[in-house]
């Protein structure tokens, strides 16, 4: 979760957290998403990493790691 979180604050533009995820989808489409809006996607990661921070371990592994989605946003 720590990783997680600080990856998408950091490098969250790349994707970087998907892929660590192994949501390898989800982090092509970060990537896609941060070339297409120049970078403004980067906003959106940071707040998810944030978000991945102050959840709770429960809440994380729902959301992030046990389900099926190929993208997990918010």
């Amino acid at each position: 979760k720590l990783v997680a979180g600080l990856l998408a604050i950091f490098l969250g533009y790349l994707g970087i957290h998907y892929f660590y995820l192994g949501k390898t989808t989800g982090g092509i489409i970060t990537i896609v998403l941060s070339l297409c809006t120049c970078g403004l996607w980067s906003v959106v990661t940071l707040i998810q990493g944030i978000l991945m921070l102050v959840s709770t371990d429960e809440a994380f592994a729902e959301k992030y790691v046990d389900n099926d989605r190929k993208f997990p946003l918010f």
